[in-house]
């Protein structure tokens, strides 16, 4: 490899390649992950309360399971948008927070097919913890609840 690399010629084939493959992995990673606006509605506020069903730490993102009671009285499971579990537990949720049965309230926005399906925001623990759900700088509605976004 030693003697390959010591023509300038093949240091920029390999500098080229390199690149590439950089560029590449970069616009795989970029086409993977989707914007709010994609699936979310921003003019469709929910507060949903409802009881933990399963919580799913997962990547890209967190997904919570919450059993909520609908207009009819019928039990709805909604799913909820959550950001990358390493932020979630960078601010503060917990693997024991989220346990089957929990009673939460979540504040998002509803996907855009009207489904039961949302990304989350502020999240209300029974102890009165307010904890920030969703994924900074996929391009949701500046509301407040990330406390790392710029107004």
């Amino acid at each position: 490899m030693r003697n390959f690399l010591n023509s300038s010629r093949n240091r920029v084939i390999v500098g080229v390649i390199g690149a590439a493959a950089a560029l590449l992995l970069a616009t795989t990673t970029t086409l993977a992950h989707h914007a709010f606006s994609g699936e979310f509605d921003s003019k469709r506020p929910v507060n949903l309360r409802g009881t933990v069903v399963r919580m799913e730490w997962i990547n890209p993102h967190a997904w919570l399971h919450l059993a909520v009671t609908d207009e009819s009285g019928n039990s709805v499971t909604w799913m909820i948008e959550a950001g990358p579990p390493g932020a979630l537990v960078r601010r503060g949720w917990s693997r024991d927070s989220v346990i089957p049965g929990v009673e939460l309230i979540v504040e998002g926005y509803q996907a855009i097919d009207g489904s039961n399906r949302a990304n989350g925001r502020d999240v209300t623990f029974p102890d009165g913890r307010r904890l920030f759900a969703g994924s900074s700088g996929t391009g949701a509605p500046v509301d407040g609840a990330d406390p790392t976004e710029k107004q």
